[in-house]
């Protein structure tokens, strides 16, 4: 009797153990599925070995995250408590909960770029905050059912693979299955250690894409073995990153008949005093959040009026004359000019002069003047430069009435760079070479590049990192300006760095 029975049981374990393999398998569909969203975040592979890396790496890193799942949740459940329906209704219960989990993830790292972990908690429940806030109706409507639609799908594989288990079983795909798996899991780690090892950044810009991913590493790898120097092989991939010693585009300017009949005024003033600010919300202006500009001066003036770095010794000469765009845009276009009662003493050649169309103004008292400013259709006024005592590129006061602007996705970082592509698109004008910002009404999908005081200092979302002179790094939140514990994001600055050499956009 006791033989007997232990040998149902056996039976049972090993019923229960085979159909979890096949739930598993038919959750690793659905996995690739929902990851799918990851890689449409993306920007795509330029190179033939990118593109063999990306679905290596999709398909076998997504079916070793389901493997994980089963081995520690179904499988010691099974052993510990084989009886069939409980344990299939739990894991169907337990694979919907790890699918939201995942559902949400892609969620974040879509809007934040980054995923879901400790240090990045407060930034993606503040992500899902605004969700609820701006629609809370349709939020709780779609929570409910994608949860139920997810778990009558499991409920249904669930008893399908329990019913049909001896078919599967005969139908000979187990082998196949688990080749294509393993060898997509084994196939993607040793391609990124040869692409790691050689510094193919189409391969390595993919780390940080599927969560949970720590993909083997030349470094690690082979100087484990030592096979190589870290700190040499540390400073080629810092030299990848190096800038060119000289970096000035030549801006040919473009101009043609513009529909937009929208008139645009950027005002700079140093004077945000609560007169000031009364003046704004009365006429109907509101923050911009995340607005970063240089704490240096001079690199503010760079930035915003000429849209370049601060990147040669001699920047200083550069504001001694007016920006070479300026006298390519036809007349009554656009003016940079200030007030009567205001001094920028780096622009010797700012003037008092009318408003155009589109203009930009330095006035340090702007509600003394504000008649005139008023007839504009969209008006940004903002600081001239960043004020924070760790970081060289830090946020600064900036106030707009552009409803164009407040669409912008939650989170996006601005900067001075992109005020002057902005403006000169509204004014119906293009170079032949690409701004270093961003047209905000059509940004490009780059991440975010500055230099400032010898660091290179990249946004992408609510992410920013510097890469320091001495290889020291650090990530930090854009919106708190809280560290985050994070690995140094080198696709990111690499993609970043495109900036200065990618074809012109139009």
């Amino acid at each position: 009797m006791v033989l007997e029975n232990n040998l149902s049981l056996v039976k049972k374990v090993n019923r229960l153990l085979n159909w979890g393999h096949w739930f598993s398998f038919f959750n690793i569909l659905l996995a690739l599925a929902v990851t799918s969203v990851y890689w449409l975040a993306e920007p795509l592979p330029v190179s033939m070995m990118g593109w063999l890396y990306l679905p290596l790496n999709w398909i076998g890193h997504t079916a070793f995250l389901c493997f994980m799942f089963f081995i520690l949740t179904i499988f010691p459940v099974s052993l510990v408590f084989p009886y069939q329906r409980h344990v299939r209704g739990l894991a169907a219960i337990l694979a919907t909960v790890a699918l939201i989990v995942l559902i949400f993830d892609a969620y974040v790292y879509a809007n934040l770029g980054y995923h879901v972990g400790s240090a990045s908690l407060d930034q993606a429940v503040e992500l899902l905050r605004q969700q609820i806030v701006t629609n809370l109706r349709n939020f709780v409507l779609i929570v409910i059912t994608v949860a139920a639609l997810l778990l009558a799908v499991e409920l249904t594989l669930s008893n399908f693979c329990w019913k049909k288990i001896e078919r599967l079983k005969k139908s000979a795909i187990a082998a196949p299955l688990f080749t294509v798996f393993i060898g997509s899991f084994m196939l993607s780690h040793l391609l990124h250690i040869y692409a790691d090892a050689n510094v193919k950044y189409d391969v390595t810009r993919q780390d940080n894409v599927l969560p949970l991913s720590y993909p083997a590493t030349a470094k690690t790898f082979l100087a484990r073995y030592q096979l190589i120097d870290l700190n040499k092989q540390s400073q080629i991939q810092l030299d990848k990153l190096s800038l060119p010693e000289q970096f000035s585009h030549q801006h040919n300017m473009v101009c043609q008949e513009t529909t937009n009949n929208h008139s645009t005024l950027l005002l700079v003033t140093d004077n945000f005093s609560p007169e000031l600010v009364k003046q704004l919300v009365a006429a109907g202006l509101r923050p911009l959040e995340q607005h970063f500009a240089p704490v240096s001066t001079d690199e503010a003036l760079l930035n915003l009026l000429y849209g370049k770095l601060m990147i040669e010794q001699d920047a200083d000469k550069q504001l001694q004359d007016a920006p070479s765009w300026l006298a390519q845009v036809p007349e009554g276009r656009i003016s940079i000019s200030r007030s009567a009662d205001t001094k920028v003493v780096q622009l010797p050649w700012l003037n008092v002069a009318p408003l155009q169309t589109h203009s930009i103004i330095f006035d340090n008292a702007p509600q003394q003047h504000w008649q005139d400013y008023s007839p504009f259709d969209n008006i940004v006024v903002m600081g001239l430069s960043g004020n924070h005592k760790q970081f060289s590129l830090a946020p600064t006061v900036a106030w707009s009435n552009w409803s164009a602007l407040r669409q912008l996705q939650p989170h996006q970082v601005t900067q001075h760079l992109d005020w002057l592509p902005t403006l000169l698109a509204q004014a119906g004008c293009h170079a032949n070479a690409n701004w270093l910002g961003d047209n905000l009404l059509q940004p490009r999908i780059l991440p975010k590049l500055n230099i400032s005081d010898g660091e290179i200092i990249s946004f992408k979302k609510d992410k920013m990192v510097i890469l320091r002179a001495d290889g020291s790094y650090g990530v930090w939140s854009a919106g708190t300006l809280l560290p985050l514990n994070d690995r140094l994001d080198l696709p990111m600055l690499t993609d970043a760095l495109k900036r200065i050499e990618s074809p012109t956009e139009h």
